[in-house]
């Protein structure tokens, strides 16, 4: 059981209140937020704003809210600043500017204070922006560090996989997509990565049962929709 007391300081934080808005009801949780800013909330109450925006699926918006928020936490030499560049990353990936993604995590990395979990789904993320810009084997060096950081994440492993499978290195594509279907198989993406790296693999069973998983488990998704063509590739009785 949670301390009255310590409920009582929460319902007085103006963090937590924001914070609590902006899940609950982002336009309220961005007003309350802009005000806060207005007076003096500095580093935290754009921090809200981000995360408000975010939940609206403003993410550029979003991604600029943080990186103010980074900004104001470094000349407040706040150990925070490094989390919020990482969301503004994690933003940027999401408004479609990889390039201004790598920015942002670059500085989130190079403060040097993210730790474990944290530190992972950064190198996660700027290994999606460094995919974006053709730099593989940057991409590789995120990617190792994302999967021994950030090791429950399933999506670190599916992108393992892919990079792998993408660079010819099928050994370590079946070794990743193994850890990732360990972790998620009811995941569409995943299965249809496996049924793609049986197929290069000589699996034809294998990469037939993980296509049928992928469009079982979402069949109007992309990944569903891919399994089904790549599926149509086979006699119309086996692809069924």
């Amino acid at each position: 059981m949670i301390p009255l007391f310590a409920l009582l300081l929460a319902a007085d934080d103006p963090a937590a209140r924001c914070l609590s808005a902006a899940r609950a009801d982002p336009a309220e949780g961005e007003r309350m937020a802009e005000r806060w800013s207005l007076n003096g909330g500095a580093a935290r109450a754009k921090h809200c704003l981000g995360l408000a925006l975010t939940e609206q699926t403003r993410f550029g918006e979003a991604a600029a809210a943080f990186e103010d928020a980074a900004r104001q936490a470094e000349v407040a030499k706040d150990a925070l600043a490094a989390s919020y560049w990482a969301a503004a990353g994690n933003a940027q990936l999401a408004a479609g500017q990889p390039a201004r993604a790598r920015i942002a995590l670059d500085a989130a990395l190079a403060a040097g204070t993210l730790q474990g979990l944290q530190r992972g789904e950064a190198h996660l993320d700027r290994a999606r922006a460094l995919v974006a810009a053709g730099d593989m084997a940057g991409a590789r060096a995120d990617l190792d560090a994302a999967t021994h950081d950030a090791a429950d994440d399933p999506l670190a492993w599916l992108l393992s996989a892919t990079l792998a499978r993408r660079t010819g290195d099928l050994p370590r594509a079946r070794a990743d997509i193994a850890a990732a279907l360990k972790r998620s198989p009811d995941d569409a993406q995943v299965q249809l990565e496996a049924g793609n790296i049986a197929a290069l693999s000589g699996d034809e069973a294998g990469a037939k049962a993980a296509w049928r998983a992928a469009q079982r488990i979402a069949p109007n998704a992309l990944a569903g929709v891919a399994a089904a063509k790549a599926l149509a590739q086979f006699d119309g009785d086996q692809a069924k």
